[in-house]
């Protein structure tokens, strides 16, 4: 099954909820919302890569007191639809189709950030996430933004991706920028141990 068709899937299943996007609970989508977002100012352009239905921009506007411009991208119809409908108020607001592998990102974003697309197996994982990577620093004014899946865990599900946050370090610390933040110190569940990680990165 085609990740896309995965997605789709799920949103069918599971209706416009937190499951649709592949994250366990609404709770644990804005722990990863909150170290996500710690460099993003309050009138700052944001590109949201991999955007789901859109709740990143509710944490946003109601948590951070966003007042910027917010673009999100995705590549599951299914989601962008709904989230040009659930946000047709939010006049500072834009959702658009998207395939990060194919379409040139579109530039003059302070913020570029990406929460939960480097987490499913592909057929060439690494590849996908550095390409994305370069295509992100390129196109923003001032910070990349996304979290991943990390090697320091105790269990493995089957499907997902686990990346070395070390080695991702050093690829985004030699090719891209020389100031980064690797934040590898949070729970987004109670109970666990830090299972993914968070990467800042500068101009």
């Amino acid at each position: 099954m085609s990740l896309k068709k995965h997605y789709i899937n799920l949103f069918q299943k599971n209706g416009a909820n937190h499951n649709a996007v592949q994250y366990s609970s609404a709770e644990s989508q804005y722990k990863r919302f909150e170290i996500l977002c710690e460099l993003i100012r309050p009138t700052d352009k944001v590109l949201d890569l991999g955007c789901g239905l859109g709740d990143m921009l509710t944490f946003l506007r109601h948590k951070k007191e966003f007042k910027g411009t917010y673009l999100g991208l995705d590549f599951v119809p299914d989601f962008i639809h709904h989230a040009q409908t659930a946000f047709q108020d939010d006049l500072n607001s834009s959702f658009s189709l998207f395939d990060i592998q194919q379409d040139p990102l579109p530039e003059n974003y302070d913020v570029i950030l990406l929460s939960g697309v480097f987490n499913n197996e592909m057929e060439d994982n690494w590849d996908f996430i550095t390409n994305s990577l370069i295509k992100m620093h390129a196109a923003s004014n001032r910070v990349v933004t996304f979290n991943a899946l990390s090697t320091y865990v105790d269990y493995q599900d089957k499907g997902l991706y686990y990346t070395d946050p070390l080695k991702l370090f050093h690829f985004c610390k030699n090719e891209l920028s020389a100031f980064i933040t690797l934040r590898h110190d949070y729970l987004v569940k109670e109970n666990s141990i830090p299972f993914e990680f968070t990467m800042h990165l500068n101009k």
